[in-house]
């Protein structure tokens, strides 16, 4: 499973780092350590920490959270897979977002929860780039 560091745990989140670290102080999300002593969160930890805080999302510093040619990076917060089609939700700060595509594109990207992925929206379609 993927890992995250602080520092990329607070740009998906959409937060500083300073917050992200204030946040895995406090308890409200776990962390370990690896080798060389750095903090990361587990991938399934910062997806469900993730739905938590984007449902009271703010945004520090006055900052907005912009999309950038309506590119949403984010954390994949659940993939359900049916016979066909799938469902894949991406937690991309405040934002959440809904992608209907094939089983088979899933299963290509090795999309799962706990790990980056990026939502590309046009018009009413949004695209997953595995990150």
């Amino acid at each position: 499973m993927q890992s995250y560091t602080i520092g990329q745990a607070a740009r998906l989140l959409g937060v500083s780092p300073d917050t992200a670290r204030r946040w895995a102080d406090a308890g409200r999300v776990a962390t370990h350590r690896d080798e060389g002593g750095r903090r990361l969160i587990n991938g399934r930890d910062l997806a469900a920490f993730s739905v938590e805080v984007g449902q009271g999302a703010h945004i520090e510093d006055g900052e907005p959270y912009t999309s950038v040619r309506n590119s949403f990076p984010g954390i994949v917060t659940a993939v359900k897979l049916g016979d066909v089609s799938a469902q894949v939700e991406i937690q991309a700060g405040p934002h959440r977002l809904v992608s209907l595509l094939t089983r088979e594109a899933v299963e290509e990207l090795g999309l799962e929860v706990g790990m980056r992925a990026t939502a590309r929206v046009k018009s009413t379609s949004v695209h997953v780039d595995r990150a």
